[in-house]
Formats: C-alpha cells, sequence, structure tokens
C-alpha cells in the first residue's frame, strides 16, 4: 500500500465531462452537444494542418511567433502582450497557478464554466460561485462578495451555457469596483457570434488597465477543437508570468499551422458567423413558437427551458415534457444534446447550432416530443 497522497483539495475535484459523441447501437448520429463549429474548420486550416503532420519529429516554435503576429495584425494587439496555449482551458489553469493559491477565493458566476471552480481547487484555493440575474453576471452581486482574499475573478462573457453577455459598461463597473488585489480574466470564448454595439471583447480593458486579462479559443468560430488551441492578452507583466510557467512546447505545430490558416481564411470565418446568427435566430423562434422558453440572446448555441419534472412525470413516453424526457426523445431520433444539470440548470438543454439539415431535424423532433 502506498502512503503517497494528492494535495489537499485535489480529490473533491469532479472531473470535467464533455458533451456525449455516440449513442449506443446508433452508427450516425446528429451531435450538437459540444458547441462545436457548424460548418467545421476551413478547408485551409485542414490542409495546413495534415502539412505540418509531415515534420512531427521537429518541435515547434516554442513562442508561436508567427501565430501571435497574425492575431496581433487581425486584432491591432501588442504581441509581445499574446500568449498561446494548448486551448484557452490552459490559459485559464495557468492564471490560477499563477495568482492564486491556499487562503486565496476565486469568484465566477453560478452558471459559469465548469472549469473555474476546477483551477480554483487544483491551486488550493476556495471557489466562489455568486448568483446571477435572470442568467446573467450580477455586477453588484460580484461586488459584494468580493474581498481582500478575491484574487481572480473569472468572467465568461458571453457566458455558456445561459448564452448571455455583459455590456462593456457593465464589465468595467465591475472592474473598478474589485478590490486592488483582484484579477479580471475575461473568457471571450463566444466573443466572435456577438455583433451588439454594447458589447466589447475586452481587449481595449486589457490596453486601459494593469489587471485584466482576456482569453480566446481557436476551438468555437474557428472549428478547431480537435487540435487544443487558445490565446490570452495580457498587461505585459501578466504575459511574462504566463511564459515563465508555460511549457516550453505547449502549442504543437499542426495547432500553429492550423490556427494561422484559419485566421487567414477571413471568407470562411464570415460565412461560419454569418450561418450561425442566422440559424441562432431560426431555431430560438421556432422553439419559442413551441411554447419552450429560450433564455440565451448570443453564441453558436441556444439553451432551452423545460417545464420542471413533477413527481411520476418524467418519462415523454408518458405525457412528461421535462428537459430529461426531451433529451430522452432526441437521442430516439439519433440527436445528442447537452443536459445542464452540472451547471444548475436541471430544466434545461443547451443545442449547439449546426447545419442546415441539423437546425431542421433537431426542431422536427421536438416539435413531435411536444406533440
Amino acid at each position: 500500500m502506498t502512503t503517497i497522497q494528492p494535495k489537499s483539495g485535489i480529490l473533491d475535484i469532479s472531473p470535467y465531462v464533455g458533451g456525449q459523441s455516440t449513442i449506443d447501437g446508433t452508427a450516425q448520429v446528429i451531435k450538437l452537444a459540444s458547441n462545436e463549429g457548424a460548418l467545421g474548420p476551413s478547408p485551409k486550416a485542414v490542409e495546413a494542418c495534415s502539412l505540418a503532420a509531415k515534420s512531427l519529429h521537429r518541435y515547434p516554435d516554442g513562442a508561436c511567433a508567427e501565430l501571435r503576429a497574425a492575431l496581433a495584425h487581425m486584432y491591432k494587439l501588442d504581441g509581445a502582450r499574446i500568449v498561446c496555449g494548448a486551448g484557452s482551458d490552459e490559459l485559464l489553469d495557468l492564471l490560477a497557478r499563477a495568482y492564486a493559491g491556499p487562503g486565496d477565493e476565486v469568484m465566477f458566476t453560478e452558471h459559469g464554466f465548469l472549469m473555474y471552480p476546477i483551477a480554483a481547487k487544483g491551486v488550493g484555493a476556495t471557489p466562489v460561485s455568486v448568483a446571477e440575474k435572470n442568467l446573467t453576471a450580477h455586477v453588484d452581486g460580484l461586488l459584494e462578495r468580493a474581498t481582500d482574499k478575491t484574487k481572480i475573478v473569472f468572467l465568461a462573457n458571453p457566458n455558456n451555457p445561459t448564452g448571455t453577455y455583459l455590456p462593456d459598461t457593465e464589465v468595467r463597473r465591475l472592474r473598478d469596483g474589485l478590490p486592488d488585489g483582484a484579477l479580471l480574466v475575461i473568457d471571450a470564448a463566444y466573443a466572435e457570434y456577438v455583433v451588439r454595439e454594447d458589447y466589447q471583447s475586452g481587449i481595449q480593458l486589457v490596453e486601459d488597465y494593469d489587471n485584466v486579462v482576456m482569453t480566446r479559443t481557436f476551438s468555437k468560430i474557428h472549428a478547431l477543437g480537435g487540435v487544443r488551441l487558445g490565446w490570452a492578452y495580457c498587461p505585459a507583466a501578466i504575459a511574462d508570468v504566463l511564459n515563465r510557467l508555460r511549457g516550453p512546447f505547449n502549442v504543437s505545430a499542426p495547432a500553429q499551422a492550423a490556427g494561422l490558416a484559419a485566421l487567414a481564411d477571413e471568407e470562411f470565418t464570415e460565412q461560419v458567423r454569418e450561418h450561425t446568427l442566422a440559424w441562432h435566430d431560426w431555431l430560438k423562434g421556432k422553439l419559442i413558437g413551441l411554447g419552450l422558453e429560450v433564455p440565451s440572446e448570443v453564441g453558436n448555441f441556444v439553451l432551452v427551458r423545460f417545464p420542471s419534472p413533477q413527481a411520476g412525470d418524467t418519462d415523454f413516453s408518458n405525457g412528461g415534457r421535462t428537459a430529461e424526457a426531451a433529451d430522452g426523445f432526441l437521442k430516439s431520433r439519433a440527436i445528442i444534446v447537452r443536459r445542464m444539470d452540472s451547471y444548475g440548470l436541471p430544466d434545461c438543454l443547451r443545442i449547439t447550432i449546426g447545419t442546415e439539415k441539423e437546425m431542421r431535424a433537431v426542431f422536427n423532433a421536438l416539435a413531435e416530443f411536444l406533440g
């Protein structure tokens, strides 16, 4: 028997579980569970990734110099303040390692990304979940809960899975009201899907303050979840810290090549954006027409609320109309969506925006389910 034990708190972490991809006994499924890009990656990104695979015996550029230069050019940023990672998840974890620990608190909203409490517990910090208002981050609630122990505030803007967002004025009010020692991390994974005039991704806040970081991902609009690629824009001092902590070759060569090609293929990116926005609104309107509540506003998904479970009314075959029953019915039609129990929303399903064929299929199935 070994006496080796992990650090205190590690075994309290519930491992992150991604969206389901298969259904037993079903060869072909429609997967709408993981907010993956509706049209897949740019063909140019696929080609670039394939070409990079011919040199897998070579280490990648540890500095991601070409990719950072491309990001800096596209968004008009200081490339020296960009840090690339194996998905934005890695960057969130690095920030927790750098700026929080035992005795500190890491704050986030109650329906925020599940990686936030995992990152906090992983470094021995205390995760603090703050109630939302109308499924939206509540700035006054966050400020009331913040103390001198608050070292990081993770704000997903827009938020997954709620599909809501804070306007720039509210994000600035949050930053201005936080304790001096707190770092505001704006997780803008879904920024490309927001076309509202009152929204900002966080870039200007990073420029204006020394305690704000913005993280982004290539997994959503660029559909490169399989290669794991993300980036952060930081104050210079924080970029320096992250570069000291990250692995020397933390972003693979195929990921860098695919990212560069995806950025360059602006026509394809715009096609994906227009498709996603159009079918987001179409599906939301159709589901509301069925009598369902769809509180989400932006993103490449819709959050759908079903009637709360009643005693003896949990099976669709017996007339139940719950999220659990709807999920089961959709699976019987080879459609996989995401249950939201782990996010504290047991009466909701999250449905990724997919192709036209997939959107019509999920709508028709739910219309049949609701009868």
